[in-house]
């Protein structure tokens, strides 16, 4: 078997879409099947011989003993593939609140008394699962369209590490699924330019404007010598995919700009996507 994941996430998170979008990418799916069932079931699968990739959803209906026994089982699959987990997950507010407009019960509703406890009785049982994730993906700013993009980029790749160069807003929050963090907050920014505000970091006026600020250069430089330096080494651990979120006020113009001028700089040398999450709120 090429392919061996395990599909794992907070209820609300996305995890069902996310198997269903799996399937579109060629993989078998099982979902929700106990998890002291899985060596099992692999194994069966494995000696058919005809099945290169098979995406497996766990949860937290799965019986609670089969959650403490995690490590045992993830050893075991480790003889048929070297297992990823993909997990998915969503800040409280937006669990909340897709709880309240699907108005689905959460799997542990009976055993706690609020949504939001059984959210964080949900955090421990599902710990030893999130501990092995290879692949983390927030959904909170995502609706099911940007879902699929995101995890087709994520997803989509060969052999090689896949860069993913994402922009983002301080004010929407911090993307949880990012390997590395950078604050670009520092730098001019064309918003108080009244030609510029309705522009963003792809327009020729804005890299103009850019262009005039030597400490954007400056801070452009240090990234990039920072991202060659260390892709190789981040590669050689056999990672999937290494994201790095750059952030500015709004994600329109200071962040869109750097991404874009990073992947230009990178993408001869590694498989490079670029994500702006608040494409959606540009003017």
């Amino acid at each position: 078997m090429k392919k061996l994941l395990i599909v794992s996430g907070r209820s609300g998170s996305g995890k069902s879409s996310a198997l269903h979008m799996l399937e579109d990418l060629g993989y078998y799916c099982i979902d929700n099947l106990p998890l002291s069932l899985l060596p099992d079931i692999v194994a069966r699968l494995d000696r058919e011989k005809n099945l290169d990739m098979l995406a497996l959803g766990v949860d937290v209906r799965t019986p609670p003993s089969d959650l403490m026994q995690f490590e045992e089982i993830y050893q075991q699959l480790q003889k048929y593939a070297d297992p990823e987990i993909l997990f998915l997950n969503a800040r409280d507010d937006v669990l909340v609140a897709r709880f309240a407009l699907t108005r689905r019960r959460h799997p542990l509703t009976d055993r706690y008394g609020t949504l939001s406890e059984a959210l964080q009785a949900e955090d421990l049982l599902l710990a030893p699962i999130a501990r092995h994730a290879s692949l983390r993906l927030d959904t909170s700013s995502l609706n099911i369209h940007e879902l699929q993009h995101t995890l087709s980029v994520k997803m989509g790749q060969g052999d090689r590490m896949i860069l993913i160069l994402q922009s983002f807003g301080y004010k929407r929050g911090v993307p949880l699924d990012a390997d590395f963090v950078f604050d670009i907050r520092h730098l001019p920014n064309p918003h108080w330019q009244p030609d510029l505000r309705a522009l963003t970091g792809m327009d020729k006026e804005v890299r103009d404007f850019f262009a005039g600020h030597p400490v954007v250069d400056e801070m452009y430089q240090d990234l990039f010598v920072f991202l060659e330096k260390w892709l190789p080494v981040f590669a050689e651990g056999h990672r999937n995919y290494l994201t790095v979120a750059i952030g500015c006020t709004g994600g329109q113009h200071r962040s869109v700009y750097m991404v874009n001028r990073l992947c230009d700089a990178l993408k001869a040398q590694w498989p490079t996507q670029t994500l702006h999450r608040e494409l959606k709120y540009w003017s």
